[in-house]
Protein backbone atom coordinates (compact mmCIF):
# COMPACT_ATOMS: atom_id res chain seq x y z
CA UNK A 1 0.00 0.00 0.00
CA UNK A 2 3.17 2.27 0.08
CA UNK A 3 2.31 5.66 -1.61
CA UNK A 4 -1.41 5.48 -1.74
CA UNK A 5 -2.40 6.05 2.22
CA UNK A 6 -5.44 8.21 1.96
CA UNK A 7 -3.77 11.56 2.14
CA UNK A 8 -6.00 13.00 5.29
CA UNK A 9 -5.07 9.59 7.06
CA UNK A 10 -1.40 9.76 6.67
CA UNK A 11 -1.51 13.74 7.78
CA UNK A 12 -3.22 13.17 10.42
CA UNK A 13 -0.43 10.58 11.95
CA UNK A 14 2.62 12.83 10.75
CA UNK A 15 0.71 15.45 12.67
CA UNK A 16 0.83 13.41 15.53
CA UNK A 17 4.56 12.90 15.60
CA UNK A 18 5.93 11.41 12.55
CA UNK A 19 8.83 9.84 14.81
CA UNK A 20 6.81 7.47 17.11
CA UNK A 21 7.86 7.11 20.91
CA UNK A 22 10.64 4.41 21.33
CA UNK A 23 12.06 4.66 17.03
CA UNK A 24 9.19 3.19 15.00
CA UNK A 25 8.42 5.98 11.98
CA UNK A 26 6.08 7.04 9.71
CA UNK A 27 8.12 6.69 6.09
CA UNK A 28 7.67 8.98 3.34
CA UNK A 29 4.82 6.64 2.27
CA UNK A 30 3.28 6.17 4.96
CA UNK A 31 4.70 2.76 6.09
CA UNK A 32 5.40 2.54 9.44
CA UNK A 33 9.95 1.83 9.52
CA UNK A 34 11.36 0.25 13.02
CA UNK A 35 14.70 1.42 14.24
CA UNK A 36 16.78 -0.87 11.98
CA UNK A 37 15.18 0.79 8.85
CA UNK A 38 12.91 -2.19 8.28
CA UNK A 39 9.23 -1.94 7.25
CA UNK A 40 6.71 -2.87 9.28
CA UNK A 41 3.86 -3.82 7.86
CA UNK A 42 1.50 -6.84 7.30
CA UNK A 43 2.81 -10.77 7.61
CA UNK A 44 0.13 -11.32 5.38
CA UNK A 45 -2.45 -10.79 2.52
CA UNK A 46 -2.63 -7.07 1.09
CA UNK A 47 -5.94 -4.49 2.34
CA UNK A 48 -6.19 -1.42 -0.20
CA UNK A 49 -5.94 1.76 0.78
CA UNK A 50 -9.75 2.95 0.58
CA UNK A 51 -11.06 -0.15 2.62
CA UNK A 52 -13.04 -1.74 -0.22
CA UNK A 53 -11.96 -4.57 -1.43
CA UNK A 54 -10.46 -5.75 -4.65
CA UNK A 55 -11.28 -9.54 -4.54
CA UNK A 56 -8.97 -10.50 -7.53
CA UNK A 57 -5.63 -9.16 -5.51
CA UNK A 58 -6.38 -8.96 -2.05
CA UNK A 59 -9.12 -11.89 -0.85
CA UNK A 60 -6.19 -14.38 1.22
CA UNK A 61 -9.02 -16.37 3.79
CA UNK A 62 -9.63 -18.58 5.60
CA UNK A 63 -6.98 -17.16 8.03
CA UNK A 64 -7.12 -17.67 12.09
CA UNK A 65 -4.33 -15.72 14.44
CA UNK A 66 -4.17 -15.96 18.08
CA UNK A 67 -1.96 -15.16 20.71
CA UNK A 68 1.42 -17.37 21.13
CA UNK A 69 0.09 -20.23 23.32
CA UNK A 70 -2.68 -20.83 20.58
CA UNK A 71 0.21 -22.04 18.21
CA UNK A 72 -2.03 -25.81 18.52
CA UNK A 73 -5.51 -24.47 19.23
CA UNK A 74 -5.65 -22.58 16.05
CA UNK A 75 -5.49 -25.78 14.11
CA UNK A 76 -8.93 -26.58 15.17
CA UNK A 77 -10.56 -23.42 14.28
CA UNK A 78 -8.91 -23.50 11.07
CA UNK A 79 -10.42 -26.85 10.60
CA UNK A 80 -13.83 -25.64 11.92
CA UNK A 81 -13.83 -22.95 9.07
CA UNK A 82 -12.76 -25.39 6.24
CA UNK A 83 -15.88 -27.74 7.27
CA UNK A 84 -18.15 -24.39 7.40
CA UNK A 85 -18.62 -23.87 10.96
CA UNK A 86 -19.50 -20.19 12.00
CA UNK A 87 -16.14 -18.40 12.69
CA UNK A 88 -17.30 -17.79 16.25
CA UNK A 89 -17.62 -21.16 17.52
CA UNK A 90 -14.60 -21.90 15.79
CA UNK A 91 -12.67 -19.94 17.10
CA UNK A 92 -14.04 -20.61 20.99
CA UNK A 93 -13.09 -24.33 19.86
CA UNK A 94 -9.99 -23.27 20.13
CA UNK A 95 -9.30 -21.48 23.01
CA UNK A 96 -11.13 -24.32 24.93
CA UNK A 97 -8.07 -25.99 24.06
CA UNK A 98 -5.93 -24.12 26.14
CA UNK A 99 -8.43 -22.95 28.70
CA UNK A 100 -8.60 -26.56 29.44
CA UNK A 101 -4.48 -26.88 29.17
CA UNK A 102 -3.92 -26.77 33.30
CA UNK A 103 -0.13 -26.04 31.80
CA UNK A 104 -1.22 -22.91 30.68
CA UNK A 105 -1.69 -20.91 34.06
CA UNK A 106 -2.90 -17.43 32.13
CA UNK A 107 -6.29 -18.83 31.16
CA UNK A 108 -9.51 -21.54 32.66
CA UNK A 109 -7.67 -24.50 34.35
CA UNK A 110 -4.63 -24.22 36.77
CA UNK A 111 -4.93 -20.10 36.16
CA UNK A 112 -3.00 -17.97 38.35
CA UNK A 113 -5.36 -16.96 40.89
CA UNK A 114 -6.01 -13.23 43.00
CA UNK A 115 -4.45 -12.58 46.34
CA UNK A 116 -6.20 -14.36 48.09
CA UNK A 117 -5.95 -17.65 46.21
CA UNK A 118 -9.13 -18.06 44.04
CA UNK A 119 -9.01 -18.25 39.97
CA UNK A 120 -11.42 -15.71 38.78
CA UNK A 121 -11.62 -15.82 34.87
CA UNK A 122 -12.55 -13.26 32.07
CA UNK A 123 -13.62 -13.74 28.72
CA UNK A 124 -15.27 -11.76 25.51
CA UNK A 125 -16.72 -12.98 22.17
CA UNK A 126 -18.13 -11.13 19.11
CA UNK A 127 -19.97 -12.34 16.09
CA UNK A 128 -18.98 -10.43 13.49
CA UNK A 129 -21.99 -11.32 10.95
CA UNK A 130 -24.51 -10.42 13.78
CA UNK A 131 -22.10 -7.81 15.63
CA UNK A 132 -23.72 -9.56 18.66
CA UNK A 133 -20.89 -9.57 22.25
CA UNK A 134 -20.99 -11.48 25.19
CA UNK A 135 -18.91 -11.45 28.14
CA UNK A 136 -18.63 -12.56 31.71
CA UNK A 137 -16.16 -11.08 34.64
CA UNK A 138 -14.54 -12.23 38.00
CA UNK A 139 -16.17 -16.23 36.92
CA UNK A 140 -15.40 -18.73 39.61
CA UNK A 141 -15.34 -22.35 39.43
CA UNK A 142 -15.96 -22.38 35.50
CA UNK A 143 -13.21 -23.42 33.68
CA UNK A 144 -14.63 -22.27 30.04
CA UNK A 145 -15.19 -18.76 30.37
CA UNK A 146 -15.18 -18.56 26.59
CA UNK A 147 -18.48 -20.67 26.32
CA UNK A 148 -20.53 -18.86 29.54
CA UNK A 149 -19.76 -15.49 27.31
CA UNK A 150 -21.33 -17.11 24.12
CA UNK A 151 -24.28 -18.00 25.98
CA UNK A 152 -24.97 -14.40 27.21
CA UNK A 153 -24.91 -13.16 23.56
CA UNK A 154 -27.48 -15.75 22.48
CA UNK A 155 -29.25 -16.04 25.50
CA UNK A 156 -29.90 -12.56 27.37
CA UNK A 157 -30.24 -9.33 26.30
CA UNK A 158 -27.41 -8.38 27.86
CA UNK A 159 -23.74 -8.20 27.06
CA UNK A 160 -21.75 -8.39 30.38
CA UNK A 161 -22.65 -10.74 33.30
CA UNK A 162 -19.93 -10.61 36.42
CA UNK A 163 -19.09 -12.21 39.68
CA UNK A 164 -21.79 -14.37 40.98
CA UNK A 165 -24.77 -13.16 38.78
CA UNK A 166 -22.11 -14.91 35.69
CA UNK A 167 -21.55 -17.72 38.54
CA UNK A 168 -25.10 -18.38 38.71
CA UNK A 169 -26.08 -18.02 34.93
CA UNK A 170 -23.47 -20.47 33.91
CA UNK A 171 -25.04 -22.95 36.45
CA UNK A 172 -28.31 -22.47 35.04
CA UNK A 173 -26.85 -23.44 31.62
CA UNK A 174 -25.82 -26.85 33.29
CA UNK A 175 -22.10 -25.82 33.27
CA UNK A 176 -20.13 -27.64 36.37
CA UNK A 177 -18.70 -26.50 38.94
CA UNK A 178 -15.00 -27.15 39.79
CA UNK A 179 -11.81 -25.95 42.11
CA UNK A 180 -9.78 -24.18 38.87
CA UNK A 181 -6.60 -24.08 41.01
CA UNK A 182 -4.21 -26.64 40.35
CA UNK A 183 -1.56 -28.05 42.87
CA UNK A 184 1.03 -25.76 40.81
CA UNK A 185 -0.88 -23.00 40.71
CA UNK A 186 -1.13 -23.13 44.35
CA UNK A 187 2.41 -23.46 45.03
CA UNK A 188 3.03 -20.78 42.70
CA UNK A 189 0.58 -18.80 44.93
CA UNK A 190 1.90 -19.97 48.10
CA UNK A 191 5.41 -18.97 46.92
CA UNK A 192 4.25 -15.40 46.13
CA UNK A 193 2.28 -14.96 49.33
CA UNK A 194 5.78 -16.14 51.35
CA UNK A 195 7.96 -13.62 50.26
CA UNK A 196 5.74 -10.62 49.97
CA UNK A 197 7.27 -9.14 53.20
CA UNK A 198 9.82 -9.86 55.83
CA UNK A 199 7.64 -8.79 58.84
CA UNK A 200 4.76 -11.18 58.16
CA UNK A 201 4.16 -14.90 59.91
CA UNK A 202 4.53 -16.80 56.21
CA UNK A 203 7.72 -18.92 56.09
CA UNK A 204 9.18 -19.79 53.03
CA UNK A 205 9.63 -23.65 52.96
CA UNK A 206 13.07 -23.16 51.26
CA UNK A 207 16.02 -21.96 53.10
CA UNK A 208 15.77 -18.25 51.64
CA UNK A 209 15.67 -14.79 53.46
CA UNK A 210 12.41 -13.74 54.40
CA UNK A 211 10.76 -11.54 52.10
CA UNK A 212 14.10 -11.79 49.56
CA UNK A 213 12.18 -11.62 46.13
CA UNK A 214 8.68 -10.55 46.15
CA UNK A 215 7.83 -9.76 41.98
CA UNK A 216 11.51 -11.34 41.65
CA UNK A 217 10.71 -14.64 43.54
CA UNK A 218 7.23 -14.91 41.95
CA UNK A 219 6.36 -12.81 38.39
CA UNK A 220 3.71 -11.25 38.42
CA UNK A 221 1.80 -12.61 34.89
CA UNK A 222 -0.60 -10.96 32.50
CA UNK A 223 -1.39 -13.65 30.51
CA UNK A 224 -3.98 -14.33 27.95
CA UNK A 225 -5.39 -16.02 24.88
CA UNK A 226 -7.19 -13.78 22.35
CA UNK A 227 -8.00 -15.77 18.88
CA UNK A 228 -9.40 -14.41 15.88
CA UNK A 229 -10.96 -16.01 12.78
CA UNK A 230 -12.21 -15.50 9.12
CA UNK A 231 -13.78 -17.92 6.65
CA UNK A 232 -13.95 -17.29 3.27
CA UNK A 233 -16.79 -15.46 2.84
CA UNK A 234 -15.55 -12.73 4.70
CA UNK A 235 -17.69 -13.26 8.13
CA UNK A 236 -15.18 -12.79 11.68
CA UNK A 237 -15.26 -14.63 15.07
CA UNK A 238 -13.14 -13.12 17.99
CA UNK A 239 -12.70 -14.21 21.50
CA UNK A 240 -10.41 -13.43 24.39
CA UNK A 241 -10.15 -15.15 27.31
CA UNK A 242 -7.78 -14.73 30.62
CA UNK A 243 -7.19 -15.47 34.20
CA UNK A 244 -6.04 -11.73 34.45
CA UNK A 245 -3.43 -10.58 36.53
CA UNK A 246 -2.18 -13.13 38.72
CA UNK A 247 -2.25 -12.36 42.33
CA UNK A 248 -4.91 -9.00 41.57
CA UNK A 249 -7.41 -7.53 44.15
CA UNK A 250 -10.79 -10.12 44.14
CA UNK A 251 -12.69 -8.32 41.64
CA UNK A 252 -10.16 -7.06 39.15
CA UNK A 253 -11.40 -6.85 35.66
CA UNK A 254 -8.86 -6.40 33.26
CA UNK A 255 -9.45 -5.68 29.54
CA UNK A 256 -10.53 -9.11 28.26
CA UNK A 257 -14.02 -8.85 28.87
CA UNK A 258 -14.67 -5.60 27.89
CA UNK A 259 -15.86 -4.79 24.05
CA UNK A 260 -14.00 -2.38 22.73
CA UNK A 261 -10.54 -3.36 24.74
CA UNK A 262 -9.43 -6.59 25.30
CA UNK A 263 -11.93 -7.01 22.00
CA UNK A 264 -13.24 -5.95 18.71
CA UNK A 265 -14.96 -6.86 15.77
CA UNK A 266 -16.33 -5.11 12.56
CA UNK A 267 -17.66 -7.45 9.64
CA UNK A 268 -17.05 -4.78 7.61
CA UNK A 269 -13.01 -3.96 8.38
CA UNK A 270 -11.95 -6.33 10.56
CA UNK A 271 -11.11 -7.25 14.08
CA UNK A 272 -8.62 -7.17 17.28
CA UNK A 273 -7.72 -7.89 20.51
CA UNK A 274 -4.99 -8.03 22.97
CA UNK A 275 -3.07 -9.39 25.53
CA UNK A 276 -0.88 -8.01 28.12
CA UNK A 277 -1.46 -5.02 30.90
CA UNK A 278 -5.05 -5.02 30.61
CA UNK A 279 -5.34 -1.27 32.18
CA UNK A 280 -3.51 -0.09 29.12
CA UNK A 281 -6.00 -1.09 27.31
CA UNK A 282 -9.21 -0.09 28.74
CA UNK A 283 -7.17 3.27 29.43
CA UNK A 284 -6.93 3.93 25.25
CA UNK A 285 -10.11 1.44 24.11
CA UNK A 286 -7.47 -0.08 21.94
CA UNK A 287 -9.46 -3.19 20.11
CA UNK A 288 -11.81 -0.57 18.91
CA UNK A 289 -9.29 2.10 17.75
CA UNK A 290 -6.88 -0.75 15.70
CA UNK A 291 -10.16 -1.36 14.04
CA UNK A 292 -11.60 2.01 13.54
CA UNK A 293 -7.68 3.06 12.25
CA UNK A 294 -8.10 0.08 9.79
CA UNK A 295 -11.27 1.39 8.46
CA UNK A 296 -9.34 4.64 7.46
CA UNK A 297 -6.83 2.24 5.54
CA UNK A 298 -4.03 1.46 7.41
CA UNK A 299 -2.96 -2.39 7.60
CA UNK A 300 -3.24 -4.99 11.04
CA UNK A 301 0.46 -4.18 11.56
CA UNK A 302 -0.02 0.00 11.19
CA UNK A 303 -2.96 0.34 13.26
CA UNK A 304 -1.33 -1.88 15.64
CA UNK A 305 1.46 -0.02 15.97
CA UNK A 306 -0.21 3.22 15.85
CA UNK A 307 -2.30 2.84 18.66
CA UNK A 308 0.42 0.95 20.61
CA UNK A 309 2.29 4.49 20.38
CA UNK A 310 -1.37 6.53 21.31
CA UNK A 311 -1.13 3.44 24.44
CA UNK A 312 2.76 4.79 25.30
CA UNK A 313 2.06 8.44 24.87
CA UNK A 314 -0.68 7.93 28.08
CA UNK A 315 1.25 6.15 30.57
CA UNK A 316 1.52 7.15 33.47
CA UNK A 317 4.87 8.13 34.94
CA UNK A 318 4.92 5.36 38.11
CA UNK A 319 5.02 2.76 34.71
CA UNK A 320 7.79 3.92 33.03
CA UNK A 321 11.72 2.98 33.35
CA UNK A 322 14.35 4.76 33.89
CA UNK A 323 14.61 6.25 30.40
CA UNK A 324 10.83 6.97 30.21
CA UNK A 325 9.54 3.74 28.32
CA UNK A 326 6.64 2.15 29.69
CA UNK A 327 7.53 -0.90 31.82
CA UNK A 328 5.04 -3.39 31.09
CA UNK A 329 4.31 -5.88 28.67
CA UNK A 330 1.63 -5.58 25.66
CA UNK A 331 0.76 -7.19 22.50
CA UNK A 332 -1.61 -6.14 20.06
CA UNK A 333 -3.27 -8.11 16.83
CA UNK A 334 -5.61 -7.66 14.18
CA UNK A 335 -7.22 -9.31 11.13
CA UNK A 336 -8.60 -7.27 8.58
CA UNK A 337 -11.85 -8.62 6.19
CA UNK A 338 -9.31 -9.41 3.25
CA UNK A 339 -7.39 -11.86 5.10
CA UNK A 340 -4.48 -9.49 6.21
CA UNK A 341 -3.19 -9.91 9.87
CA UNK A 342 -0.37 -8.02 11.85
CA UNK A 343 0.48 -6.84 15.84
CA UNK A 344 2.83 -5.32 17.73
CA UNK A 345 4.20 -5.01 21.02
CA UNK A 346 5.25 -2.55 23.43
CA UNK A 347 8.91 -3.93 24.82
CA UNK A 348 9.42 -6.86 22.01
CA UNK A 349 10.05 -10.54 21.90
CA UNK A 350 6.11 -11.03 21.25
CA UNK A 351 4.72 -13.14 18.55
CA UNK A 352 1.66 -13.99 17.36
CA UNK A 353 0.36 -17.72 15.77
CA UNK A 354 -0.92 -17.71 12.67
CA UNK A 355 -2.41 -20.39 10.32
CA UNK A 356 -3.62 -19.76 6.71
CA UNK A 357 -2.80 -21.32 3.17
CA UNK A 358 0.87 -21.46 4.15
CA UNK A 359 -0.11 -23.43 7.60
CA UNK A 360 0.78 -22.67 11.77
CA UNK A 361 3.76 -20.79 12.80
CA UNK A 362 4.90 -17.77 14.76
CA UNK A 363 5.28 -14.36 13.59
CA UNK A 364 7.14 -12.52 15.58
CA UNK A 365 5.53 -9.09 16.20
CA UNK A 366 7.40 -5.54 15.68
CA UNK A 367 7.87 -3.30 18.97
CA UNK A 368 7.45 -0.09 19.65
CA UNK A 369 11.08 -0.07 21.80
CA UNK A 370 13.47 -2.05 22.00
CA UNK A 371 13.33 -5.31 24.67
CA UNK A 372 14.33 -5.50 28.44
CA UNK A 373 17.98 -5.84 28.61
CA UNK A 374 18.03 -9.10 30.57
CA UNK A 375 19.51 -8.85 33.72
CA UNK A 376 23.80 -9.29 33.77
CA UNK A 377 23.65 -9.67 29.82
Amino acid sequence: MAGKLDRLTRRRLLQGGAVLAGGAALGSAGRLVGQDGSLIDDFGGKQAPSGKAEPSRLISRPVVISSANGLKAIETAMRMLKEGKDPLDSVIAAVNIVEDDPNDHSVGLGGLPNEDGVVELDASVMHGPTHKAGAVASLRNIKNPSCVARLVMKRTDHVLLVGEGALRFARAHGFKEENLLTEDSRKKWLKWKESLSKDDDWLEEEETPKGAGGKEAVPFTWGTINCLGINEKGDIGGVTTTSGLSWKIPGRVGDSPIIGAGLYVDNEVGAAGSTGRGEANLQNCSSFLIVELMRTGLSPAQACMETMRRIAQHTEKRLRDEKGVPDYELSLYAISKYGAFGGATMRGGGKMAVMDKDGARLVELPSLYPAKEKRGA
